[in-house]
Order: structure tokens, then sequence, then C-alpha cells
């Protein structure tokens, strides 16, 4: 297992999610080809290897090994501005560099075994979040330091799967997920670090899926994503204040050996229909089950009074307590998008995406969230039968929020935040 997770921690510092820039925390990032397209229709057309990561029966529909491999960069902008508390009297500004820019690779590989069943490997990212709001505390005397740091969250998904084809017009797959996760959350007051997070773990978990072929031209596909709560261990760190019997209010240190992470599952139906010999139509609707996504909670924690005359003394084992509350809603994505082929060599791609946010009655200056608007653009150039180049390049474009969080040290916290982000991807697929 050690082993194990030296790899996939390997494997996560390569693909390093970004920033959320889907609903929640998760991505959409999967592939040039999906971006292209807004990710319309990308559980059935399986035009490349891509399609692993999103319905593994998808695989029926391969005649030939087929593998694709792609980078995307992306560049998001977090404006978070009119930062306030204590009914407005404390006003701590604005920023607009909360957001980052990373680098995302993917790789995929589908390997045709015979006429009935197929097998695929991927590694991709669904999930991934990365704020920093620590400039907001730059001259202030106080603030909601327990809200106000860094915030990132990184996974790597490794997939197996399988695809069986029942007849000419239904396939079955599924796969088994081995997700790794990493988390960095830090929370100072001055020099005093309130919450201290580095922790890795792994979770497993899978997905089926299903395709059912009309005829060449029309297709449909069906997918479950079944997400792991990931248990994370590391150095986990919280200070907090409480009123013990006989000694008063002392500042207690919780160092904590493990943490639980819930992931959300994802269902999402796709469609494909080639309406003439140059043009089709394809769309997804996609419902991510945040609702699941209540709490993020430390378990098997040893207290101690960190400071005074009885720093060390230690006062409760196996304190198990929430680290962070969210009680999101479920949301839903809709997709739809069109692809011409303009010749043997080029094909162009256009799409449309909503996605709906998922903060319901607690937002969070961590993962600020709101519903965005998706806008693509992409191509694939044919350099022989075997070998493609696919661009995709997105505009997205979120609503502006208000939301209010609260704080243990400030109260009720005011803020308003809006995010915008771009995406280039490129990929290389060859069918050998």
């Amino acid at each position: 297992m050690t082993n194990f997770r030296k790899s996939l921690l390997a494997i996560s510092l390569m693909l390093g999610a970004t920033q959320t820039y889907a609903a929640g925390f998760q991505l959409n990032s999967q592939s040039a080809t999906g971006i292209g397209r807004a990710f319309a229709g990308d559980a059935v057309i399986a035009d490349n290897a891509s399609v692993l990561s999103r319905n593994p029966s998808a695989m029926a529909l391969f005649d030939r090994a087929a593998l694709s491999t792609g980078l995307t960069y992306v560049n998001i902008e977090v404006d978070v501005k009119d930062v306030n508390f204590a009914d407005g009297q404390v006003d701590l500004g604005g920023i607009d560099d909360a957001g980052s820019t990373k680098l995302i690779p993917n790789i995929y590989y589908v390997q045709p075994l015979n006429d009935k069943w197929a097998f695929g490997v991927a590694a991709f990212s669904n999930f991934g979040t990365g704020t920093d709001t620590s400039s907001l505390l730059k001259g202030a005397t106080f603030a909601p330091y327990d809200l106000i740091g860094n915030t990132e969250v990184t996974t790597v998904t490794l997939n197996t799967s399988l695809s069986y084809r029942i007849n000419e017009m239904f396939s079955i797959g599924a796969g088994v997920d081995a997700v790794y996760g990493k988390g960095n959350l830090t929370r100072y007051a001055g020099n005093i670090p309130l919450v201290d997070v580095d922790a890795d773990g792994v979770g497993f978990g899978g997905i089926l899926g299903a395709t059912f072929e009309l005829n060449k031209d029309n297709r449909f596909g069906l997918s479950y994503r079944f997400s792991p709560t990931v248990t994370v261990t590391g150095d986990i760190n919280v200070m907090t204040s409480q009123q013990l019997p006989g000694l008063g209010t002392q500042q207690i240190a919780i160092d904590y050996n493990e943490l639980d992470v819930p992931l959300a599952d994802i269902a999402q139906f796709a469609g494909f229909h080639q309406l003439t010999n140059r043009f089709a139509v394809h769309y997804t609707a996609q419902y991510t089950l945040w609702g699941d996504f209540d709490q993020i909670t430390t378990k098997q924690g040893t207290a101690t009074i960190a400071t005074g005359s009885y720093a060390g003394t230690e006062v409760a084992t196996n304190v198990k307590a929430p680290l962070k509350e969210y009680h999101w809603k479920n949301s839903w994505l809709f997709s739809v998008g069109g692809t011409y082929t303009v010749n043997d060599t080029l094909t162009l791609r256009a799409g449309y995406m909503f996605d709906n946010g998922v903060v319901d009655q607690l937002g969070s200056l961590s993962i600020p969230d709101s519903d965005r608007h998706w806008y693509t653009l992409g191509a694939s150039y044919r350099l022989s039968d075997s070998m493609t180049v696919d661009l995709g390049a997105a505009l997205v474009r979120g609503v502006e929020e208000s939301l209010t969080e609260t704080s243990a040290l400030a109260g009720d916290v005011n803020a308003h935040t809006k995010s915008t982000a771009t995406y280039y991807s490129m990929q290389f697929n060859y069918r050998f």
C-alpha cells in the first residue's frame, strides 16, 4: 500500500488538479475534444479514448486500440470584494487574485479484446480546488481568521474498465476507480496557526455505464459514477479556545490522525445524432449529488492545552468533530454542441453549457460558487488515418454572488464573489 500511495502521489503531482471551475469543486477538463464541444455528448460520441472518463460502455464502439493524451491550461480569476463583518462596521475590502493558473494532463487507452469485450485504463481528475484569500488580512488588526487563508484540494482518478457488447444495439460497461486525494488548508491569526492541514489518502469508487445504438447515426449513453469518501491522514492540527472546569478558558491544540472528505456521485445522460454527412448535434444532462458533501469531519484526535502553565496537559482523546460544514445541494449541468466535418482533414466543434451552482444556505469564501455559462470552440486536424490532434478553448463566466459565512471569531461575514475562467487544451489521439 505504501508503494501504491507513492505512485499515486507522483501521478497527482503530475496531474496537478486546478482550482475548481464547475459546480462545487468538480472539474471539467478531462479532454480537449470535450472542452471544444462543452462536453456535450461526451459519454457516447467515442471519437477518441477519452470517453473512458465518462462512460466505460462506449468502449464497445472501438474496433481498434486507441490512445489519447492531452494537456489543459486553465486561468482562473476569482474576485472577492466587500468582505465585511460586525454589521458592516469592519470592512476588509477585496482581492481580485484569489484564483490560479494550472496545467492539467490526462491519458486514456482502450483495447478491444474481441468483438464482445474491450478493456481500458485512464488517469484524469474529477475534483480539485484552490483559492488563497490571505491577502485580505493585510493591515487588518482583527479579522475572521478562521475563514481566510489558503485552501487546496488535488485529486487524481486511476480507472480500469471493461465493456461488453450484448448485441448490435446494447453495450454495458463497468470500471473501478482509485481516487487519490491531497489537501492543504491553512488559517492563521498572525503567527498562530488556527488550522493547519497537510494530508493525503486513497479511496475506491467505480462507474457503471450503458450505450444504446439506435443506428450508426443515433446513439445514447448513460453512466453513474460512485465517488468515494476519501480518508486522508497526515498533519491535521486545529487550535481552539475552550472553557475547562477549574481551569477557565484555555487555548486547546488538537492533533488529528484522519480526515474524511466525501466526494459527490455523478450521473449523466448523453445523446449523439449525425443529422447529415457533415453535421452532428449532441447533448448532455448531468446530475451531481453534492448534497452528500455536508461536512469535512476530523477523527481520532488528541487535545492538549497549548499555552500557559498547563501547556502540554492532555484533556481529551479520540476527539471527533466537523472541521468545516457545507450542506450543499445537488446540481444539474446541461450542455449542447455541434460538430461540423469540413473535409477529411478538418473537423470543427462548438458548444454551450449551463452549470448550476451548489451553494444552498451556507456560502464559503474558501470555495466560492455560482451558476456558470460556458462558451466553447474546438477543432480536430487529422495527421494520418491513425493520428489526430485536437484543440479546445472555453470561456467561462460565473455570476456575481453575495454570501454570508459564520466565523467563530467574528460572527457573520458578508462578501461578494465572482469567478471567470479561460481554458486552452491540446490532445493527441492515435488508433493502432
